[in-house]
């Protein structure tokens, strides 16, 4: 057993678990962290591959093993609870504030030794091994909680947890770009109810990043700012779409937002990713993430599904362009009615909205806390 000491307070202990992936806890009580896994030993499954899309030079990745993988246990069987007698999960000890593990059934895996994503890839590219890193984050022991029931001292150490992983992720030689997000709600594909996210560690720039680094780039090539700076100050200005801000956050609806309800929160100091955040900035999120996830849930009176995502600079490029923001998307649009990403937004990739953002924030401004 290691350990490690983080800001706000939190430690760090990492141990083993019966296949040799690594779990971390997070925690700031003076916990000790001595259980063993009792689990039988089993092997982890082997690395997939990734084919190129040639109609968009985009990189698909194929983890068949994936399909076995757990979907909608009942409460009694939640493997991310903690470990009890006769009940043993993926989490031995019998308590825990956060903890991130390695997957159980990753869509990325580490690779050889010498791997290369290929640079300029084209219709006669060959398939690749799909090099990366999946983790698991637990935001609380807590099965009936959500994101927004944490305390701002468990935020703050969830906060702690996704920006000590994007730090030692981002050291490994083939990872480009490191992504936190979380499902909720069965409406976006959750199959697991216990309140946690994702930390996906790519080998190449997703789709969506490099897009945005392409934009970015434009923008600052004609104007000399950077375009996260200059969105920032036009919400700000204009003041339409602001949910909520304080003194170092700014919660808002896009200008143009493609979901019913979408809401990004960006911190007022141009930071490139989780770990150019200072203390004054780290602390100042728990209360305001709270309140916008309040303010979500409180729209319709309803648990909103939603997709809350982490976008920041990649680990090598782009980093003097993009900054670090926080997108929260729900496809509900009314009590009872969801958005499906229908023919347009689906193939085409083309999103209607029936909802303007200015309502939405309206909205979400006018619930009473």
């Amino acid at each position: 057993m290691s350990s490690k000491k983080l800001p706000a307070g939190v430690i760090r202990s990492d141990a083993t678990l019966m296949d040799g992936r690594v779990i971390r806890y997070y925690d700031t009580k003076g916990q000790s962290r001595t259980a063993v896994d009792q689990r039988g030993a089993e092997e982890q499954p082997v690395i997939g591959e990734m084919r190129l899309d040639p109609l968009n030079n985009e990189w698909v990745v194929i983890a068949d093993h994936r399909q076995g993988r757990v979907f909608l246990p009942p409460k009694e069987s939640n493997p991310l609870a903690p470990s009890r007698p006769g009940a043993l999960t993926e989490i031995p000890e019998s308590d825990y504030e956060v903890v991130v593990f390695d997957n159980r059934s990753p869509a990325l895996a580490a690779p050889a030794s010498g791997f290369r994503v290929i640079g300029h890839p084209d219709f006669s590219s060959p398939a690749i091994a799909s090099a990366g890193k999946c983790e698991v984050i637990c935001f609380t022991s807590d099965y009936e909680a959500s994101f927004k029931d944490l305390s701002h001292r468990q935020i703050r150490t969830v906060l702690e947890a996704w920006r000590d992983r994007t730090a030692e992720l981002s050291k490994l030689l083939y990872i480009e770009y490191v992504a936190a997000f979380e499902n909720r709600g069965e409406e976006v594909g959750v199959t697991l109810n216990h309140p946690h996210g994702q930390i996906y560690a790519y080998s190449y720039l997703p789709p969506r990043t490099e897009k945005m680094l392409e934009v970015a780039r434009a923008h600052k090539d004609k104007t000399g700012n950077i375009l996260l700076d200059d969105i920032l100050s036009r919400e700000l200005s204009d003041k339409a779409r602001i949910v909520t801000e304080n003194d170092e956050w700014v919660a808002y609806v896009p200008y143009a937002a493609r979901y019913p309800f979408e809401i990004h929160l960006a911190p007022r100091r141009s930071v490139p990713d989780f770990l150019a955040l200072d203390e004054s900035t780290s602390d100042a999120f728990a209360p305001i993430a709270k309140e916008v996830l309040l303010r979500l849930d409180s729209v319709f009176g309803v648990r909103m599904p939603y997709i809350a995502s982490w976008h920041q600079a990649p680990t090598r490029t782009g980093r003097d362009l993009l900054r670090l923001h926080w997108q929260i998307a729900s496809v509900r649009r009314a009590p009872g009615k969801l958005k499906y990403l229908a023919g347009s937004e689906s193939a085409f990739g083309a999103f209607m909205m029936d909802l303007r953002p200015e309502q939405s924030a309206q909205q979400l401004r006018d619930v009473a806390l």
